[in-house]
C-alpha cells in the first residue's frame, strides 16, 4: 500500500490490514509541485499517454512512484541475485514479497530455494523408491507404483484445490471488507455533501442580500470614498512639507550655531560624513552643504575606495578627519590631491549637536605635520627610484664585455 500522506491515514491503515499489506509513506509530507514533477518525468520516460485525469489519480500515482523508487535498488538486486536460477516471474515475485516484509534477501532466495526443493523432492524420491523395487521385483510391486502414483497425484490435485478455494475465500472477505468501507465511506461523503450543498445555499442567499444591499448605496459610498481620498492626499502632502520645512529649519540653525562658534571661539566646524560611499558623500554634501574649504569628519573609512575619493576631492575639502584606517586605494587619490587625512586620535574634537568643532591652531599643526611627513615620504621614494635605477645601470654595464 502507497500513500503520499504523512503519517498514513486511518482509512490506508485500515486497508493495509484487511488485505494483509505492508504501508509505504513518505517521511514527510509530498508538495503538489513535487508531485507534479515525479508524475511528468515518469509519463516521459516510460512514453506514456495515460496521463492523469484528476488530482487523486495524479496523488496515487505520484505515491505508487515514490515506493517503487523506495524498493527500486533492492528489487533489481534480487532480480540479478536469481538471474542463474532459471525461476519464473510469479516465483521471483515471491522472493520480492519475503525482502519487502522484512526477510534479507540471501535468506529470502535460500528460503525460497528451500521450500522449491522440498516440495519436489517427495514425489522424485517416491518415484526413484519405486522404480528401485520395480527393478528387483518388477511382478511384485507394478501395479502398487501405478496405482501410487495416481492416488499421490488425485491428492496433490485436490490440496492444490483447497488451497486455490481458500485463498479465493480469503480474498472475497477481504473483497467484501473493503466495499463495506467503502460504502460506508460513500454515504459519510454524500451525507457531507447535503450539508454542504445546505451550506453552500445560505450563503447564496446572504451573500445576494448584502449585494442587493451593497448595490443601494454604491454611488453614495462612492462619492465619500473620493473625497476621504483627495482628504487623505493632501494630508500626506502637509505633513511631508511640514516634515521638510522642519528638516530645513534644523538644518539652518545648526550651519548658523557652527558659523558662530567658529568666529566666537576660533574653533573650526567639522562636518559628520557618517558612511565613507557615494550615497553617504552626496547625504551629507546635501544636508551639511559641503564646500570647497570645509574640514569633514568620516565616521567610519569602511567600503571607501579610489572612486569615494574622488567625490572628496571634487569637492575640494581642506583635510579628512577618520576615525580608523582607510583603504589604500582611497588614501593614494587624496595624497596625490594634496588632502590632508589625519587621525581622530591626534584632534580634540567635541561633539556639538549634530556636529563638531576642533581648535584651529591644533588643526592647522597636525595639516602642517602630515604636509611635511608626505614630503619626506615623496623625497624618500623618489630617492629609492634614483638608487635602482643607478644600480640597473651598474648591473648592466657589468654584464656587457670591456673593449680597450
Amino acid at each position: 500500500m502507497a500513500t503520499d500522506v504523512y503519517p498514513p491515514p486511518k482509512m490506508v491503515k485500515k486497508l493495509a490490514t484487511t488485505l494483509n499489506s505492508k504501508i509505504y509513506s513518505p517521511s514527510k509530507l509530498l508538495t503538489v509541485d513535487v508531485k507534479k514533477e515525479m508524475v511528468d518525468d515518469y509519463l516521459k520516460s516510460e512514453s506514456s499517454t495515460l496521463a492523469p485525469e484528476n488530482a487523486h489519480q495524479r496523488d496515487a500515482l505520484a505515491a505508487a512512484i515514490k515506493t517503487y523508487k523506495y524498493y527500486e535498488k533492492k528489487l533489481k538486486h534480487i532480480e540479478n541475485k536469481v538471474s542463474s536460477f532459471q525461476l519464473n516471474d510469479d516465483e521471483v515475485d515471491e522472493i520480492k514479497c519475503l525482502v519487502i516484509n522484512g526477510t534479507p534477501i540471501t535468506k529470502a532466495i535460500d528460503s525460497f530455494m528451500t521450500k522449491k526443493s522440498l516440495k519436489n523432492s517427495p514425489e522424485t524420491g517416491l518415484k526413484d523408491k519405486y522404480v528401485s523395487k520395480t527393478v528387483l521385483n518388477p511382478r511384485t510391486h507394478a501395479k502398487k507404483v501405478i496405482d501410487h502414483d495416481r492416488d499421490q497425484t488425485t491428492q496433490d490435485a485436490v490440496l492444490r484445490l483447497k488451497n486455490r478455494i481458500k485463498r479465493q475465500e480469503t480474498q472475497i472477505k477481504n473483497q467484501e471488507a473493503i466495499i463495506k468501507n467503502l460504502r460506508d465511506r460513500n454515504k459519510l461523503l454524500k451525507n457531507k455533501i447535503q450539508k454542504q450543498k445546505r451550506k453552500t445555499s445560505k450563503l447564496q442567499s446572504k451573500l445576494d442580500k448584502l449585494y442587493f444591499e451593497y448595490s443601494q448605496d454604491i454611488l453614495h459610498d462612492k462619492e465619500i470614498y473620493s473625497k476621504i481620498k483627495l482628504i487623505k492626499n493632501l494630508q500626506e502632502k502637509f505633513n511631508q512639507e511640514k516634515a521638510l520645512r522642519k528638516k530645513l529649519e534644523e538644518n539652518l540653525n545648526t550651519l548658523r550655531k557652527m558659523n558662530n562658534m567658529g568666529i566666537a571661539q576660533d574653533s573650526v566646524p567639522v562636518k559628520i560624513v557618517k558612511s565613507f560611499t557615494k550615497e553617504g558623500i552626496r547625504e551629507a554634501s546635501n544636508y551639511w552643504k559641503i564646500k570647497k574649504g570645509d574640514v569633514i569628519l568620516l565616521s567610519s573609512s569602511e567600503g571607501g575606495g579610489s572612486q569615494t575619493a574622488s567625490l572628496i576631492v571634487q569637492i575640494g575639502v581642506k583635510a579628512i578627519i577618520t576615525r580608523d584606517s582607510m583603504s589604500h586605494q582611497a588614501t593614494h587619490v587624496l595624497e596625490e590631491a594634496n588632502i590632508p587625512i589625519i587621525s581622530a586620535d591626534r584632534l580634540e574634537i567635541k561633539n556639538v549637536d549634530e556636529f563638531a568643532i576642533i581648535k584651529a591652531e591644533t588643526l592647522n599643526n597636525e595639516i602642517e605635520k602630515w604636509k611635511i611627513n608626505v614630503e619626506q615620504v615623496r623625497k624618500k621614494a623618489e630617492r629609492q627610484k634614483l638608487l635602482k635605477v643607478i644600480d640597473e645601470y651598474k648591473a648592466k654595464r657589468k654584464r656587457e664585455p670591456f673593449n680597450e
